[in-house]
């Protein structure tokens, strides 16, 4: 890796001058303590942060979350704004699972209510939610259907009964983007969407069960409906196929026409193009269309639960919408009178309670942000910040971020070593698959809840609750 002069602007905060190399437009900026910093620069991170500050129309700084790790162009945990009047869009700012995210529903169950049933409701959800590579819905959609999915989000849910209509106003964007243009998204990638609505995936995704075990900000946890050793299911999966096919399809067409543009890069994978040329504007409707595809199946997902916890406890498992946001995903915003592309590619957007886009029920603590553990370890909440704003675009991290490759992980411990000590620990576990277990062990990433600890003393969102986990359902 590229050594680069490093400057100690706090304890966990770290800088890389845009002076520290000749094409660098735009300070890089890393939320680290020193622990985590040493294990982000053991990877590409770092050199990868450094060449998202030489795109055209960069503005203010490049960021990385603690959790940060090398990824596709630019590192999984970065933040990077583009103005939209002279700047470029890149597919490798968003990733190849469009609008990967993490949903949160909460329950009027205790633990020690449903425990008798716990069992039972998660190989129920492992049963009607499909999980895995390949696996489909059980709703195929038509044509017709996937282009309103695309176009609507959400809304089209309502329509389907998939949907309450109180579900919506606490889903980043209302689970529905402007901007999106399904006739923007290819054939092949409406074809590998069409019956993936509803389903998990594999990799990291998953549907949890939780507990909320300890509260760190009673006022926040009171406006979110949070309770110590109530239950909560977690979502985290995004636009499947439909999206990855969106990603290759761009990447590859603004490869070819970068030269056209005049742009020259560092790294052929942070391909791009002029927000405002044909291909960029393409790229964007393309996205935000995939983006409302993944809230929809996470909607799709929500059904599914609550009807499963429906049947277990009947009107007591009603499941509420906590929130659900966005972690990977390019949004026009503003800031200081100058409208922003801001890409955050493994980011979560974390506004503060001054923010329009905070929902009217969170307005005085601050907007959710759920940041997941590994299987075998703690997820968390926390709430966003007026100061990040200012501090990182209103972004902090979406994870505990890997530490270990998948193949590193897979030569370490066995999928039934894991399996083995996750039930060890009271955690009921359903995955078909031990070699997807030992890739998500708890051992290939890094410490939560030093990554959590972080972004709270950075300021970049305030931590409310820990969920422990108490069911896993994987692909």
């Amino acid at each position: 890796m590229a050594s680069y002069p490093v400057q100690t602007c706090s304890p966990v905060l770290r800088e890389i001058p845009a002076s520290a190399r000749p094409d660098m437009r735009v300070p890089a900026r890393v939320y680290a303590d020193a622990e985590l910093w040493e294990q982000i620069a053991r990877d590409r991170s770092l050199e990868q942060l450094v060449n998202v500050a030489t795109l055209p129309g960069v503005a203010g700084a490049v960021y990385a979350m603690p959790d940060v790790h090398e990824g596709y162009g630019f590192p999984v945990g970065g933040v990077a704004a583009l103005r939209v009047s002279d700047g470029v869009i890149s597919p490798g700012g968003v990733g190849y699972d469009i609008n990967c995210g993490v949903r949160l529903l909460a329950s009027e169950l205790t633990l020690d209510e449903a425990r008798p049933r716990l069992e039972a409701v998660v190989h129920d959800l492992s049963r009607t939610i499909p999980s895995g590579p390949g696996r489909t819905a059980p709703l195929a959609l038509e044509r017709a259907e996937l282009d309103r999915v695309l176009a609507e989000g959400c809304r089209y849910l309502l329509e389907r009964d998939l949907a309450r209509p109180e579900d919506l106003p606490v889903i980043e964007a209302g689970g529905s983007l402007e901007g999106a243009d399904p006739a923007a998204v290819s054939p092949r990638a409406k074809e590998r969407g069409r019956d993936q609505l509803g389903t998990i995936g594999s990799g990291n995704h998953f549907v949890e069960v939780q507990v909320v075990d300890e509260i760190y900000a009673p006022d926040a946890a009171a406006a979110l409906g949070l309770e110590r050793g109530r239950l909560t299911v977690l979502i985290h999966t995004g636009s499947r196929g439909l999206g990855h096919q969106v990603c290759t399809d761009y990447v590859r067409r603004m490869d070819q026409v970068m030269a056209r543009h005049g742009i020259h890069l560092p790294d052929r994978q942070l391909a791009c193009a002029p927000f405002t040329s044909p291909e960029g504007r393409e790229y964007f409707g393309a996205m935000c269309a995939a983006a409302n595809f993944a809230w929809a199946n996470r909607q799709a997902i929500t059904h599914g639960a609550r009807r499963v916890f429906e049947r277990a406890f009947g009107a007591q498992g009603r499941l509420r919408v906590v929130y659900d946001v966005a972690h990977n995903i390019a949004k026009v915003e503003e800031y200081g009178g100058e409208r922003l592309c801001v890409h955050r590619k493994g980011a979560t957007r974390a506004f503060g309670p001054g923010h329009p886009e905070t929902p009217a029920p969170y307005r005085e603590a601050g907007q959710p942000v759920f940041i997941p553990g590994s299987m075998g370890t703690a997820s968390y909440v926390l709430v966003g910040t007026d100061a990040a704003l200012e501090l990182s675009f209103g972004s902090t991290c979406h994870g505990a971020g890997r530490a270990m490759s998948r193949g590193a992980a897979k030569r370490a411990r066995t999928g039934q070593e894991v399996r083995r000590d996750l039930e060890s620990r009271g955690i009921i576990v359903r995955c078909t698959s031990n070699a997807e277990l030992a890739e998500e062990a708890p051992g290939a990433y890094k410490d939560v809840e030093r990554v959590v600890d972080v972004v709270d003393r950075a300021g970049l969102a305030r931590k409310v609750a820990r969920l422990r986990p108490v069911g896993v359902v994987k692909g």
